[in-house]
């Protein structure tokens, strides 16, 4: 099921203090996302945050559990894990495990290639 708006406006107000906060409605859920990086997922009245080789051991250790997904009749999961509860009431714990999401979210962002420059000289030629 779909996120509600309701949640949606919850979790922007709620991740607001790291950052510019945008949501954008995806594969019948909705990426999170903090001035431009991806850094959680929203399904039904859930949230997920991003977790990468650095922060996973962590998530496990604390019992949490990572997002499901089925496609094409095989289950297999995703690089977001639940977060605990305690993320609604508890600013520390926000910070902590928000914290997670976004270093995980920064790590994940890969530069942009360059062209070489004996690429952009043959590029040119092929243009003319």
């Amino acid at each position: 099921m779909a996120p509600t708006a309701s949640h949606l406006d919850h979790l922007k107000d709620l991740f607001s203090p790291f950052g510019a906060i945008a949501i954008r409605k995806m594969f019948g859920g909705a990426g999170v996302y903090c001035d431009g990086q991806i850094f959680a997922i929203a399904d039904d009245d859930d949230v997920w945050l991003k977790v990468d080789d650095v922060t996973r051991a962590e998530f496990e250790a604390a019992g949490l559990k990572p997002f499901e997904v089925e496609m094409q009749g095989k289950k297999g999961t995703m690089s977001y894990y639940k977060p605990p509860d305690d993320i609604y009431d508890d600013e520390d714990v926000l910070r902590h495990w928000t914290g997670l999401a976004l270093g995980a979210a920064a790590r994940a962002k890969k530069p942009a290639k360059k062209k070489s420059t004996a690429k952009k000289k043959a590029a040119g030629k092929k243009a003319r």
